[in-house]
């Protein structure tokens, strides 16, 4: 326990004097004179003085550092001056900056906490927490708050206390166990079970205060037995005795269903040996002193628990008959389960976590452990400053239960995960009271309205990875089997509209399909009509496949016979010409060709070959004019760095439409030239036209396929 009976600096402006005499200038002085220089008759500290000046010292007393302090103080301001802005708290160094930030962000979890209870689950909400917290100093706070809290609340009425304890029971005292934090985490356990089973309280800690003078006793003869055996026997050991706090022996008393009189362990001792070799040689030395009790040993350094914590574990009937657990541990082992390796909080919760979540509470547990002798002060506060890189992201309904999914999930990902019916009803979704596209990936904190229609429906475009509707393998095998459920000729007809789609949304002329199954290692085209349905092959793959199809055909009139037979080599530029050599040459505004399509070109005077769709409407025009100037022209390997392309988007009007449909174009990485917007007010719809850059087809039919998943979009295709 942290050493509560230091004395409190009577006021802030005490607490200052003191800084000025013990420090230079460091920000935790320059914290007090804020807020001291801010005080006014209607904003008085003298409410919050004494718990915020007890918290200020006990994160002294953990050695968490003067920045720390400042964060607490100033947060405090924050919260009880409202004219405190960013521009104030800009003063400070980045540092004490983030570690306010992080006292805010877990405001947004006390509100959850405060609204649902633990009904949408404490251990999401402790996740939560520690993934919008950017700094471990910032769990040190919160947990040094909360323990100033609880021990104010003796003296509060008992709804009160009620509602701290609850609290401190559901995130608090779990988190400073698995983070290790063991000088807070008894205490807070034990305030927290003194208010929410009082009675219970007092009858283990009268038994306790009964013999405690008589246990104390018996343990320093115990243990002076056992050195002098352990002496005798050339073991060089440490013995020290294990406290037993209430909490504890309470849950001990729960899971064995045994009475307070047959616990083996509130007596005990732990010994520190030099190796795994003296482990032994001192059991076998307890057990040659003492008869063990059968049943109650457990050998953790051959067979290691799961989270690798290793110790030997035994219970004797020592001295007068009694009782005593010995527990026998090197030192390496000793400072392996201090520093949280093997945390017992799997153990002592009875619950499991997933790999990437306890990589991060090693993460922190280790920076705890090094503020014990840091050789450099400069490194650890690096290392402070670290932000582990989450897998994983904490996502909030409206009820306020917490659901985890992999980093980059959609919110079609998380209306799966909470249920499968919900995700084939899904229409929509909201974030934070604002609607995104489905296919929006949401960040820890927040919170997911998934808006569903009354039909099951879900849609085969969601099974395609490059539309980006479904991340999550399970979500989309979801949408797999209700697809499978579905007779042949249903999902002939739905791959045969996605073929047709395809073709017209991206205004390509049908090739021959006969060659289209064998490129994806099919036999029939009803076998890739059925794969198109179930999402095994995407229409990107499609639209791929058809580009390579579509071989562009010779002019009906052979080029000019004063040029000689040429090709111009294929890497040395985006279009080949047949007989000109590398000439210079632009792609047609009239009908914008993009790499796959069939071209034409046409000798220009004066700007070269203007390059054409060969069904080009105007280069029909230009051929019955002057045949002889259309020529054959190819893509070559090497393409321009992007294309212009018109595509239109119709839709319900609604407020913000046209920002989320560019939206959706910027996420695609494509490159808005113009755009024309007009509005129907009679219908109540919007016809956009944009002038676009792309890559080709592929970046083409995803954008298309995104633009479709905005709400209110009822058409996308590029314009012919």
């Amino acid at each position: 326990m942290v050493n509560a009976s230091i004395e409190i600096a009577p006021s802030l402006a005490s607490w200052t004097t003191h800084l000025e005499r013990v420090s230079a200038d460091g920000v935790a002085l320059r914290a007090c004179r804020l807020a001291l220089a801010r005080e006014t008759p209607t904003l008085a500290w003298s409410a919050v003085q004494p718990e915020l000046l007890a918290t200020i010292i006990l994160l002294g007393e953990l050695g968490v550092g003067e920045e720390a302090q400042a964060a607490c103080l100033l947060h405090a301001l924050a919260a009880a001056d409202p004219s405190f802005d960013a521009a104030v708290l800009a003063q400070f160094p980045p540092d004490v900056r983030v570690l306010v930030e992080g006292q805010q962000a877990a405001e947004r979890v006390w509100a959850l906490y405060a609204a649902h209870g633990s009904v949408g689950g404490s251990e999401g909400l402790r996740r939560l927490l520690l993934a919008i917290i950017r700094d471990v100093r910032v769990v040190f706070i919160l947990l040094a708050v909360q323990l100033v809290r609880m021990r104010a609340a003796i003296r509060a009425p008992e709804s009160e206390q009620r509602a701290l304890a609850r609290l401190c029971a559901d995130i608090h005292a779990p988190l400073a166990n698995r983070l290790g934090i063991w000088q807070i985490k008894w205490e807070l356990e034990d305030l927290a079970f003194r208010f929410l089973q009082p009675d219970t309280y007092r009858r283990i800690a009268n038994l306790l205060d009964e013999r405690r003078g008589d246990r104390e006793s018996w343990i320093a003869g115990a243990k002076a037995r056992l050195g002098d055996a352990l002496r005798s026997a050339g073991i060089e050991a440490e013995i020290g005795g294990r406290p037993k706090h209430i909490y504890s022996i309470w849950r001990k008393m729960q899971r064995k269903g045994a009475e307070f009189s047959e616990l083996y362990d509130v007596r005990a001792l732990r010994l520190l040996v030099a190796d795994v070799a003296a482990c032994y040689a001192a059991l076998g030395v307890v057990h040659t002193l003492w008869p063990y009790i059968p049943g109650e040993f457990d050998d953790y350094i051959a067979n290691p628990k799961g989270n690798h914590y290793q110790s030997l574990h035994t219970a004797v009937v020592g001295p007068d008959g009694k009782t005593l657990e010995v527990q026998i541990r090197s030192h390496d082992m000793h400072r392996h389960a201090e520093l949280g390796v093997a945390a017992h909080w799997r153990y002592k919760e009875g619950g499991g976590a997933d790999a990437s979540f306890e990589r991060k509470i090693a993460w922190m547990r280790q920076l705890l452990d090094a503020r014990d002798a840091p050789d450099d002060d400069a490194a650890l506060l690096a290392g402070f400053r670290t932000e582990v890189v989450e897998d994983r992201v904490y996502l909030l309904t409206p009820k306020g239960q917490v659901i985890d999914l992999p980093r980059g999930a959609t919110v079609l990902d998380f209306a799966y995960a909470i249920h499968t019916d919900v995700g084939h009803r899904c229409r929509g979704a909201k974030v934070n009271g604002r609607i995104v596209p489905l296919g929006f990936q949401p960040a820890s904190g927040d919170r997911i309205e998934i808006l569903t229609g009354k039909v099951i429906e879900p849609k085969r475009d969601w099974l395609s990875p490059q539309h980006g509707f479904l991340t999550t393998h399970r979500a989309r095998e979801k949408v797999r089997t209700w697809f499978k459920r579905v007779d042949l000729a249903q999902n002939l007809a739905a791959g045969r509209a996605l073929l047709e789609r395809e073709l017209k949304r991206l205004a390509l002329q049908p090739p021959g399909l006969d060659g289209l199954p064998e490129r994806f290692h099919l036999k029939t085209h009803d076998e890739l009509l059925e794969s198109l349905a179930l999402g095994d092959v995407s229409t990107g793959q499609l639209a791929r496949a058809l580009h390579e199809l579509s071989a562009p055909p010779a002019p009906s009139t052979p080029a000019p016979a004063p040029h000689p037979a040429h090709r111009a080599p294929a890497d040395s530029g985006a279009i080949v010409i047949e007989g000109i050599g590398n000439l210079l040459n632009q792609l047609a505004r009239c009908c914008q060709p993009l790499p796959g399509d069939a071209i034409a070109g046409y000798i220009t005077r004066g700007r070269g070959v203007s390059v054409h769709r060969a069904d080009c409407t105007q280069l029909a025009k230009l051929r019955e004019r002057d045949a002889s100037r259309v020529i054959a022209v190819e893509w070559g390997r090497r393409r321009e760095a992007s294309y212009e392309v018109d595509i239109v988007v119709k839709g319900y009007d609604r407020k913000w439409l046209h920002k989320d449909v560019t939206n959706a174009i910027a996420a695609a990485n494509a490159h808005v030239i113009a755009v024309d917007a007009r509005v129907d007010e009679r219908r109540g719809t919007v016809e956009m036209n944009y002038a676009l850059k792309v890559s080709g087809f592929d970046q083409l039919s995803g954008l298309l396929s995104q633009l479709l998943a905005v709400p209110n979009v009822i058409e996308a295709r590029r314009i012919a």
